[in-house]
């Protein structure tokens, strides 16, 4: 009987260890271990790439403020494009209208001013040539003296009539076109006083920072 309850013991406790003890596949699952990095958390967790360029170009600067459409030329005589009062014409007073400028553009030493018809039967026509207006100057007065040099620089040149400084609108007949272009030179030009539109025209040839524009027109029967 003692034997038989010994052998009971027995077999009970190697159950009882034998139910403790890992099996071999959990014995496999410990010795196992994943690698230290796995290539689909690398992607989870990789750098964005670097944003297009397309972001710069549309941050960039809108035409309306490049040099060229700072100068802002404009007249209290007349609106661009509307009819130049007859007082500015060879028909009544022919002085010529008050012209207004913005502040220059950086870089600008000098203005010249060119005014002309390209309306006229015989080609265009000048009518106004000024030149080395300095960048202190923000317009011209109304009724301008035709001087060939003023003190400040300035110098005025020969229109189509062969005339010094200003000469107004006279067409033969019909309405004509009266262009005003102020260019924003890099430098003062070395052109005489009397120089000619295509003098001007040569002279300034590399020397553009900007340019604005009025047109005017007048009409004759």
């Amino acid at each position: 009987m003692k034997r038989i309850l010994v052998g009971i013991i027995g077999l009970a406790m190697g159950v009882f260890a034998g139910g403790c003890l890992p099996t071999p596949e959990l014995q496999g699952a410990e010795i196992v271990t994943p690698p230290a990095s796995s290539p689909v958390i690398e992607t989870v967790v990789s750098t964005p790439p670097i944003p297009s360029p397309v972001v710069e170009a549309t941050a960039a600067a809108p035409v309306e403020e490049l040099p060229g459409a700072l100068l802002g030329l404009v007249s209290p005589a007349f609106e661009a494009g509307g009819a130049i009062p007859a007082r500015y014409s060879c028909d009544a007073e022919n002085v010529s209208p008050e012209l207004v400028w913005g502040p220059p553009p950086e870089g600008v030493i000098s203005y010249a001013l060119i005014m002309d018809d390209p309306d006229a039967p015989g080609g265009t026509w000048v009518h106004w040539v000024v030149y080395n207006i300095p960048a202190s100057r923000a317009g011209l007065s109304e009724g301008f003296p035709a001087e060939r040099e003023m003190s400040d620089g300035l110098r005025q040149g020969t229109n189509s009539g062969r005339g010094l400084g200003f000469a107004g609108p006279c067409p033969p007949t019909g309405t004509h076109r009266y262009y005003l272009k102020l260019f924003a030179l890099d430098q003062a030009l070395e052109l005489s006083p009397g120089g000619s539109a295509a003098d001007l025209t040569a002279a300034m040839e590399g020397h553009i920072l900007g340019q604005a524009e009025l047109m005017g027109t007048y009409s004759r029967e």
